[in-house]
């Protein structure tokens, strides 16, 4: 990095423990703006990535997207451009030099807004293309990631200017080696547009079994089109995807309720308690009861230390 951004990935430290104290995922005055801290190295997290610009001030972490593994650190910057069921990982912390992320979210009409209103040429309908990637960040990006943050030291700016920030860091993004990557996905008609609207049905419906001809009907695709352009953008199959969602959802309801895994199985769409059970244990290390004998252990020892 050079010694600007390097100076700017400090200042970006510092706004950020200026706001956020105690370790988490938080929220800011900023709807689409949230804040991350980690104190230690986390063990694998879970989750959906939302279409999002995420920055680490501090530390490193890393993320896998199937069998794809993407690492950033404050030299870098990520982009998920659709929901993507990922296994992310904080690998550099420590208490006295924490993990600091920054997390922006965003919409595919606002990329389109970016299009329409800048002379980035879009219409692109060319073969879809990953819907996340790793880049490295420059100047211009990172003082404009700056000035967003800093209005929260001057809330009654936000309404004004957070849309104006906002929009130049989406406007960076798509000028930079991957945008056509993140602007695929606004463009009507293109093949990861479709994808995109395929995705947001899955996730939505993640419960309920589906056929292929029915989701290749809904976007105007051939059955091996659409297998062809899912796997393109989400690196995999439409079944891994749901799979995924449901076995992350099924893992969310037992750490939070007090009921048992055969109920839980059939919440997310499973008929059989063994099928669950299996590919539970093969995507969580564990079945599903000494997976929470496992948690709870970690728990324990999180708070006494």
């Amino acid at each position: 990095m050079s010694e600007e951004i390097t100076k700017q990935q400090n200042e970006l430290a510092k706004l950020i423990e200026h706001h956020v104290s105690e370790d988490g995922v938080h929220a800011t005055a900023i709807p689409s703006l949230f804040f991350i801290r980690r104190s230690d190295v986390s063990g694998p997290s879970y989750g959906v990535y939302n279409p999002s610009f995420c920055v680490v001030a501090q530390g490193a972490k890393e993320v896998w997207l199937a069998q794809e593994r993407y690492e950033y650190n404050p030299a870098d910057y990520l982009v998920s451009s659709v929901n993507l069921p990922v296994t992310s990982q904080v690998i550099e912390a420590s208490a006295d030099v924490p993990y600091l992320g920054f997390k922006l979210d965003f919409t595919a009409n606002q990329i389109l807004e970016v299009l329409r209103d800048s002379e980035i040429r879009a219409g692109t309908k060319e073969n879809a293309k990953r819907g996340m990637f790793v880049s490295p960040i420059e100047l211009p990006l990172m003082d404009a990631v700056i000035r967003l943050v800093r209005l929260l030291d001057n809330p009654k700016d936000i309404p004004m200017l957070a849309p104006l920030f906002t929009k130049e860091i989406l406007y960076r993004v798509l000028q930079g080696d991957h945008g056509a990557k993140l602007e695929q996905i606004a463009i009507e008609g293109s093949s990861a547009n479709q994808i995109k609207d395929v995705i947001e049905h899955i996730t939505n419906n993640f419960d309920k079994s589906f056929r292929i001809e029915e989701l290749a009907e809904k976007v105007n695709m051939s059955v091996s089109s659409l297998h062809r352009h899912f796997k393109e953008v989400t690196a995999m199959s439409p079944i891994q995807l749901q799979k995924k969602l449901r076995l992350q959802e099924a893992r969310r309801l037992l750490l939070s309720e007090s009921t048992d895994a055969a109920d839980v199985a059939f919440r997310v769409g499973y008929e059989s308690q063994s099928q669950f059970s299996r590919e539970y244990s093969r995507m969580f290390g564990l079945p599903p009861k000494e997976d929470m004998k496992r948690l709870k252990r970690q728990y324990d020892q999180s708070i006494s230390v």
